[in-house]
């Protein structure tokens, strides 16, 4: 527990901290991003980093893309990115049920990026869209598909009532899986509107049905067994950047990689303040090794990292 402001190291510090790493994962919204505009200098240095020999991973909480999409948002943001490097929750939704052999059906409250995932997985799934309310219709019966072992809950804005009832429903029988990608509880977006995020969905299905789900995303196991078991990551040599302490930095902390956090999507410097003096060993893993207000900042350092490698 640190949480060391880079601008505060000197430079030879700073130096020995670049050169500590030779794997970064990086959080994408509020992190690179913020919805579709880039933040300041973000691809300069993440660019960077991957010319000075760094590894690139995309890992992100978001459901609402597939890695395919999300390749190409980082292309049309002048982020190189290939589609091994993009580890999100809609790709490893599919990736868990594939692990358990599954061959029956999803029930899925969530995005068509989940869908295309799971059809690339020769998947068979239902649910995508609007389950309009109807008037005086009864909802103590609705026709059950014996086929549905699965349900999945990501983000989706036609979340209903409806949908409440048939996830509960499908997941009163313990047999069938219950997957949420990600807890996040709302989106880092650049005005004061509140968008509630995935993780208001997944726990008011988990409130109903009465059962917790597998979280696909940060902070949870599944998605650093998967860095680990399939694509060889050492976590005593990789950085964990994010923007978000009670998923980025978690994770980085349950799983022992290096933490920076940047000050441009939810959490501040008052927080971790306040997690630092905390009584609570999981507040306390909020706190993160360093900080920096703008990944963008990173820039003059890595510009110093290739001189000397030059």
């Amino acid at each position: 527990m640190s949480a060391i402001n880079i601008k505060t190291l000197i430079r030879q510090d700073v130096l020995k901290f670049l050169n500590s790493f030779d794997t970064i994962l990086s959080d994408c919204d509020g992190v690179l991003w913020l919805h579709t505009t880039p933040l300041p200098n973000a691809s300069d240095v993440l660019n960077l980093f991957r010319k000075l020999g760094k590894r690139i991973f995309y890992v992100t909480n978001n459901s609402t893309k597939t890695r395919d999409e999300l390749v190409e948002k980082c292309k049309s943001l002048q982020f190189e990115a290939h589609r091994d490097e993009i580890i999100c929750t809609a790709n490893l939704s599919a990736r868990y049920l594939q692990s358990k052999a599954f061959t029956k059906k999803v029930f899925v409250i969530g995005s068509k990026a989940i869908a295309k995932e799971l059809e690339l997985a020769d998947i068979s799934y239902c649910g995508i869209g609007p389950d309009i309310i109807i008037e005086n219709k009864s909802y103590h019966v609705f026709e059950k598909d014996p086929d549905i072992s699965a349900v999945i809950v990501g983000f989706d804005e036609h979340f209903s009532y409806p949908k409440m009832i048939k996830a509960a429903t499908y997941l009163n029988d313990p047999n069938v899986h219950f997957i949420g990608t990600n807890t996040d509880e709302r989106f880092p977006i650049d005005n004061d509107i509140v968008i509630p995020g995935t993780g208001s969905l997944v726990r008011c299905i988990e409130n109903c049905a009465e059962r917790k789900a597998i979280i696909m995303g940060k902070p949870e196991e599944y998605m650093a067994k998967v860095l680990k078991e399939q694509y060889k990551i050492e976590p005593t040599s990789t950085l964990m950047i994010g923007d978000r302490c009670n998923t980025d930095i978690l994770f980085g902390t349950r799983y022992g990689f290096t933490t920076l956090l940047v000050l441009t999507g939810v959490s501040s410097l008052s927080n971790i303040e306040k997690w630092k003096q905390s009584k609570q060993q999981e507040e306390r893993d909020f706190v993160p090794n360093y900080y920096i207000d703008a990944l963008g900042d990173m820039l003059c350092y890595l510009k110093q990292l290739e001189i000397e490698a030059s």
